[in-house]
C-alpha cells in the first residue's frame, strides 16, 4: 500500500492536458494501472477502459518472444486493432461528454 501511494506522487503529468487543457488517449492509464495493482479492477476499468486489453497484448506478446505460438503475428495484430478501437471509441466518448 505504502508503495502504491509512492508511485502516485511520481506520475508523468499529461502534456497535452497542461498545454492545450484537453486529455490525450492515453491519460488515464497510470492511475488505472495504480488501481489496478491496489486491487481496485473496476475503478481500474472505468479510468482506463483499454487497461486489461493492452495487458493481455504485452503478456501474449512476451508469450510469443519465449515460446513459439501459432500464428502469433495475426494474433498480435488483431489485440492491437482490439486495442486501437477500444481507446479510440473510449476516447471519443470522453470528449463528447466533455462538450455536453
Amino acid at each position: 500500500m505504502a508503495i502504491l501511494l509512492e508511485l502516485e506522487n511520481y506520475m508523468l503529468p499529461c502534456m497535452n492536458k497542461q498545454i492545450f487543457g484537453i486529455e490525450c488517449p492515453g491519460c488515464g492509464f497510470q492511475r488505472s494501472l495504480s488501481f489496478l495493482l491496489d486491487g481496485n479492477f473496476l475503478d481500474a476499468l472505468k479510468i482506463y477502459p483499454a487497461i486489461y486489453t493492452l495487458i493481455l497484448l504485452v503478456g501474449f506478446i512476451g508469450a510469443s518472444i519465449i515460446f513459439n505460438i501459432k500464428n502469433s503475428f495475426k494474433i498480435k495484430i488483431y489485440l492491437l486493432y482490439l486495442n486501437a478501437g477500444i481507446i479510440i471509441i473510449s476516447y471519443s466518448y470522453k470528449m463528447i461528454h466533455l462538450i455536453h
